[in-house]
């Protein structure tokens, strides 16, 4: 590669170049616009307006727009855009990915790009990825956009709010310390279209997308909340968003009527098995198979001729996610339990996923085994991929600390360019190199010693963890040696935000999951930081960040490092890898094992050595190579899904957008009926119920029947895929089957469309109300269950237990 850029130049550093004049042209019309007014600068928003509507670009308004918003910020925030910041708003504008270091304002460069493309009043979404930042940057950047015009709105989970600029007196405090904390005052609370209906809205990528299902679930206009469409979104760390998140569908579905005892009666049965005997487990694929061994004790034990005779394989299926259960999930790493439920961990960030749940009951089967209270199954009713979600939008862009390692999934997936910002001070920080010691009691051990020795000196330590459990083995060992530390992981991540803020401080030791890599800025001394104290840490070294474990991707140690040295700070960054690490023991530990054991290395004695990090970071790149495939595999049968959704979805819109369906039921009608008197009889229908009514009755009758052979069409398109992965023992291509035999059943999916649509229409009468209750969104098969005594999620009217709970 060093040969081609010397030849033909770097690629990257030909598009910074590019983009140069634009920034200085940004430069000359500073001094002009600091001698506005608020009122003047304010006006330009309107004047951009207009400009955009008589025909102009968004492209030729750029550079007076990026203008307008540096001076907003420099009165609001008394924060200036740098030039690499203006950059970084270029390459968001234009649709790309902007890498950018931490520390150097990624919020706020987003405004720059935010801005320009509200103008065209077409909405713009800000993807975070959690709550709390949502709303931290609706606060917190909120005041820029005011102070030009424009309204912020921000979505939550249970919650949506509109920035409320009346409470000026708080507005000092928060210009200290809105990098961290939430200040709630600013925050209105609003419907979810009111949110959605202004210049801009801040949520996170789970709001977003369900909200979209949800939309697509409504029986009426004003039930959608979505309303400006999808014009043009900036998602703040696209890496974790697009990839690591990209294999978990969104799912909105209801309670199925399984019953919990053969959970419970197969968690008592797999404690039995042993491994290699009764089942093999596959690290790599994180995968489970019986073994026939396995198969006969199970029968034995419940006294089954042949269990795959029995139940029509039932028993086989809740055998199989029992053992999954207990072997490859762990309590405390994959999932915690609280208040008698399991909520799960997530495996990047180390967060508490509320909400979510393991699909094709496996979530049961953890609760089985953990002796809580078994929820039932569910029925899918919607569901969308986020690569399918994000790919819908007009424009889209991302920013992040980490993308370069991921830029061919993010081209060949989303269509999106990886530019590299450069930093706006040199970086520093010091990068050393990996110690690597032969079992894992030794390894802590080392950093325990590592930890007491900087905290000593005064230098601030920040600790990375992979999981909850091993962030509170580190934290016991630290109290043991009277270490004073923080600790923070899904457990207490409420005050994660005020906590990391001040990682920075004199002697301070912290102790975090990976969540210590997203979205928080540590500034040395503390924060707002004291110059003597900075100054003090500075001379020790900086921050020190110390990775206790290699996570899988690259992309995850790299934004762990990434706390320490931000915007030219000096700061340090060392992992400590025990050869009974996952990823080094499961991807080629053995090689480096034997080589310590051949040189007799002792074993409180590290092996560094660039060639061993090199090793492992092959092997990381042989992983991310191996999640891309399981990702791309996973669209390339979404996207045959995504056909029909499109499709369906758009069929729904027509219903609810449309004054009157009657031509297109006639046109159902005579596609199955030759009858000569079909428009008469409709027409007497029509007289009968009015013509308002007829209206309401044709859209309720197509969305209903629309909904509910959708619903069937998932679970149906769903056992397909599963059971054309059997196919490929065949010599047949699995995605070839789907595709072909899906399309069969779409296509038998839209023929019973018509047809039933033809069947009810002359049998309903009008119903009091056709509203559509709202069912509940949920990640990968939720079951906060609609109640057997709540309104049906069809809209039938009827409840829940009497119609689709029966």
């Amino acid at each position: 590669m060093s040969f081609f850029s010397g030849l033909f130049g770097d690629a990257n550093q030909r598009y910074i170049n590019k983009v140069q004049p634009l920034v200085e042209k940004i430069n000359s019309l500073e001094k002009g616009f600091e001698r506005f007014s608020d009122r003047e600068l304010k006006g330009k928003t309107d004047e951009f307006k207009k400009r955009f509507e008589k025909g102009e670009s968004l492209d030729d308004l750029l550079p007076e727009s990026f203008a307008a918003i540096r001076e907003a910020a420099k009165r609001t925030l008394n924060q200036r855009h740098f030039n690499v910041q203006l950059i970084g708003g270029i390459v968001l504008h234009q649709g790309k990915i902007a890498e950018m270091k931490t520390g150097e304002g990624k919020t706020l460069t987003s405004t720059l790009a935010v801005y320009l493309n509200a103008l065209s009043g077409q909405g713009v979404h800000v993807i975070t990825v959690n709550d709390y930042l949502s709303r931290r940057d609706t606060v917190w950047m909120g005041q820029i956009y005011n102070a030009l015009g424009l309204t912020v709105g921000c979505i939550n989970h249970d919650s949506s709010f509109i920035y409320d600029p009346t409470h000026v007196e708080k507005d000092h405090l928060r210009d200290i310390e809105g990098s961290f904390k939430v200040f709630h005052e600013f925050l209105r609370p609003v419907t979810r279209r009111e949110a959605y209906e202004a210049d801009i809205t801040y949520g996170t990528n789970n709001e977003f997308g369900f909200d979209y299902l949800r939309d697509n679930m409504a029986y009426e206009l004003r039930q959608m909340s979505q309303a400006k469409g999808h014009n043009f979104a900036i998602v703040d760390e696209v890496d974790s968003i697009l990839i690591d998140e990209a294999r978990t569908p969104l799912i909105i579905s209801a309670p199925d009527t399984e019953s919990g005892e053969l959970y419970k009666i197969f968690a008592r049965v797999v404690p039995n098995f042993r491994e290699g005997e009764d089942y093999n487990v596959d690290e790599k694929l994180k995968a489970v198979t019986i073994t026939d061994a396995g198969i006969d004790k199970v029968e034995k034990m419940l006294n089954l001729q042949n269990i795959y005779d029995h139940a029509g394989m039932r028993y086989v299926h809740h055998l199989e996610q029992a053992l999954r259960a207990y072997v490859l999930f762990k309590k405390d790493r994959d999932y915690v339990v609280k208040n008698g439920e399991i909520i799960i961990v997530d495996e990047f960030t180390g967060r508490l996923m509320p909400g979510r749940r393991w699909s094709e009951g496996l979530h049961q089967a953890v609760e089985a085994k953990e002796g809580v209270k078994i929820e039932k199954e569910s029925k899918t009713l919607a569901t969308i991929t986020f690569q399918n979600y994000f790919r819908m939008y007009k424009k889209l862009a991302g920013m992040t600390g980490t993308a370069a390692t991921s830029s061919e999934e993010f081209h060949k997936v989303y269509n999106l360019d990886v530019i590299i910002v450069p930093t706006n001070k040199p970086m520093i920080r010091e990068n050393l190199t990996d110690r690597i010691y032969k079992t894992v009691n030794a390894k802590w051990k080392a950093v325990v010693e590592e930890i007491k020795e900087r905290h000593f000196k005064g230098q601030p330590v920040l600790v990375g963890t992979v999981s909850i459990e091993k962030n509170e083995l580190l934290s016991a060992m630290l109290k043991r040696e009277g270490i004073p530390h923080n600790v923070l992981n899904a457990k207490n991540h409420e005050s994660e935000g005020q906590m990391h803020a001040q990682a920075g401080k004199l002697g301070q030791v912290t102790v975090a999951t990976n969540m210590a890599g997203r979205g928080v800025d540590i500034l040395l001394g503390g924060n707002p930081p004291s110059p003597e104290s900075a100054e003090k840490v500075k001379e020790l070294g900086g921050l020190h960040v110390i990775g206790t474990e290699r996570h899988e991707a690259r992309r995850i140690d790299n934004q762990l490092r990434g706390r320490s040295g931000r915007q030219g700070d000096p700061g340090s960054s060392q992992f400590f890898i025990s050869l009974d690490d996952d990823v080094i023991r499961i991807f080629g530990g053995e090689r480096i094992k034997n080589m310590m054991e051949t040189f007799g290395f002792p074993e409180d004695q590290p092996l560094e050595h660039g060639l061993v990090s090199r090793a492992i970071e092959q092997a990381q790149t042989k992983i991310e190579g191996h999640h891309f495939d399981a990702r791309r595999y996973v669209l390339e049968f979404d996207n045959v899904m995504n056909k029909h959704r499109e499709t369906i979805y758009n069929l729904r819109r027509e219903a609810l957008l449309s004054d009157s369906l009657k031509e297109k039921i006639l046109g159902y009608f005579n596609e199955f009926y030759q009858e000569e008197n079909t428009t008469e009889r409709y027409e007497e229908k029509e007289k009968e119920a009015g013509f308002e009514n007829m209206r309401k009755l044709e859209r309720f009758v197509l969305l209903r029947v629309i909904d509910e052979l959708w619903v069937d069409h998932l679970e149906a398109m769903d056992y397909l895929r599963n059971s054309v992965n059997l196919r490929a023992y065949g010599q047949r291509d699995p995605l070839v089957e789907y595709r072909i035999e899906g399309q069969g059943m779409f296509e038998q999916l839209l023929k019973s469309i018509k047809y039933q649509v033809v069947n009810m229409i002359f049998k309903v009468g009008i119903a009091p109300s056709v509203s559509q209750p709202q069912p509940v969104a949920v990640k990968n098969s939720q079951e906060k269950e609609i109640g057997r005594n709540d309104p049906c999620w069809c809209g039938s009217g009827k409840k829940y237990k009497k119609c689709h709970g029966k």
